[in-house]
This record gives C-alpha cells, sequence and structure tokens, in this order.
C-alpha cells in the first residue's frame, strides 16, 4: 500500500510568534519551528496502517528550506522516505493554494491513502483533508479517532459531539486524525540515524498554476493587525470584613455577575 503522510511544520507555541510587517504573514524565522503535534499521530497512523497491510510510507511537506527538520523528525519515527515542496512562489498560500499544491504533487507521486492530522496550530483550519478529497476526487473521512481498513474498504470512528459516527469509504481515500487515535512513538536513536539516509525528494513549483499560488493566488488574507496591548494591572481587594462584598461589587462591575 501506497501511504503519503502529510506533516506540516509550525512556530513553536512555547515562543512568541509573530507576524511580518512587510506582508502580513507568518514570521517563521521569529520562533523555533517544530512538527505540528497532530501530525506526529498522522505519521503514527501511517505506521500501523502499514505494519498491518505493508506498504510504503511517505512524508509529504510543503514548507521553507528549515522544514526538513520536521521531515527527518517523521522519517525518524519510521517512516520510509519523504518529498519536501519549497519554492519561494509557495509564500503566503491560503489554504486553497496549499490545497491546489498538495494535490498535485499527490498525483505525480501517487498515492492509495492520505493520512493528515485534523489542523494546525499555526492556521487552526481543520480544511485541508477535504480540500485535497475534493481537489483529487476520492473519498475523504475526517477526524477519525479510529481507522480499520479491510482489502479496498476504508471505516472510520467520526469524531462527533455526542460520540461517533461510523463512517465507510474505499481507497483510494483521504483521512484526517485526531489525538485520540494513537499514542505517537518516540524515535530511537537507531531510527534518527537511520532518518539521514533515508531519501528526500525536493520539488518546486515548476508546473505548478503561478496565478493559484502565494499570495497573489490566497482567496483569504490579513488585512490588518496590531500588536497585543501589555497586560494591566490587576485590581487588588484588601479584605477588611468586607472582601466579600467588594468581591462581588467589582465582578458584578465586569458583568460576570
Amino acid at each position: 500500500m501506497n501511504i503519503v503522510v502529510c506533516v506540516k511544520q509550525v512556530p513553536d507555541t512555547a515562543t512568541e510568534r509573530k507576524l511580518r510587517s512587510d506582508d502580513n504573514t507568518l514570521d517563521r524565522d521569529a520562533a523555533d519551528g517544530v512538527i505540528n503535534e497532530l501530525c506526529e499521530y498522522a505519521v503514527e497512523e501511517a505506521l500501523k496502517v502499514k505494519e498491518a497491510h505493508g506498504g510504503e510510507v511517505t512524508v509529504l511537506t510543503m514548507g521553507p528550506a528549515k522544514a526538513t527538520d520536521t521531515i527527518r523528525k517523521a522519517l525518524a519515527m519510521g517512516a520510509d522516505k519523504a518529498v519536501h515542496l519549497v519554492d519561494d512562489a509557495l509564500h503566503g498560500s491560503d489554504a486553497l493554494s496549499t490545497s491546489y499544491a498538495i494535490a498535485e504533487t499527490l498525483k505525480r507521486i501517487g498515492f492509495d491513502l492520505v493520512i493528515l492530522g485534523t489542523e494546525s496550530t499555526d492556521a487552526r483550519m481543520g480544511v485541508l483533508a477535504a480540500m485535497l478529497a475534493e481537489r483529487l476526487g476520492v473519498a475523504q473521512l475526517t477526524f477519525a479517532s479510529k481507522l480499520d481498513i479491510d482489502g479496498s474498504d476504508v471505516t472510520i470512528h467520526r469524531v462527533t459531539d455526542y460520540g461517533y459516527d461510523k463512517v465507510q469509504g474505499s481507497l483510494p481515500a483521504v483521512v484526517s486524525v485526531v489525538e485520540k487515535i494513537n499514542e505517537p512513538r518516540y524515535p530511537s536513536f537507531k531510527g534518527i540515524m537511520a532518518a539521514k539516509k533515508k531519501p528526500v525528494e525536493t520539488v518546486g513549483a515548476d508546473g505548478l498554476d503561478a496565478g493559484l499560488l502565494g499570495l497573489a493566488g490566497a482567496w483569504s488574507e490579513v488585512a490588518d493587525f496590531a500588536v497585543a496591548p501589555p497586560r494591566a494591572a490587576g485590581t487588588i481587594v484588601k479584605d477588611e470584613g468586607d472582601g466579600g462584598a467588594k468581591t462581588a461589587e467589582f465582578l458584578a462591575s465586569k458583568k460576570f455577575i
């Protein structure tokens, strides 16, 4: 089985994240880049599918040159090879542009099953899986907390507010997974060393429609932004026997009670 797992490098949520003043896009040099947490669950699930059904796991990422660190993390976990889509023309791409570029790359490298995390911690849109499935003309099975494959049949438990729905489809398919689906493995020392020798193919935007990429092709944009003001000093209530009344009065003034 040809399994492709899409991963993304995102700014570390433990560091301050900034937007660029020149084009209002995310400043990826302002913070350390790490693998998106939900992508680790996608990698783990891809490896479990391979262990159960055989085949090969390919990591696919779209991002700047430093995203190779994220690729190596996925390879160290056990993926077999990787494809890195990197090109200055991709800078500023929104979800639609990203789905177009990744879908075209998937068509070129081929796939039976594509697995993604449900969203990234920098954009938090959760729409890429559905967009990819639509562009590729294959089944989409999203927000999966359990994945089963039997021949060409794919079944997931799709997370809902009331529990889950059982959703079925056929390969080829695109599946997005939630964090409840598994526990990602830690890369072993052997895996880390082996990752250095695994093939990573670097591809650009050649052959893609430039009008559908980057800021020029984006359907959404950040029109303006401002730095959040410093947090104001809090209000101190000194208890002189009437602390409860003073606290209630303060909460009432803020319309909390």
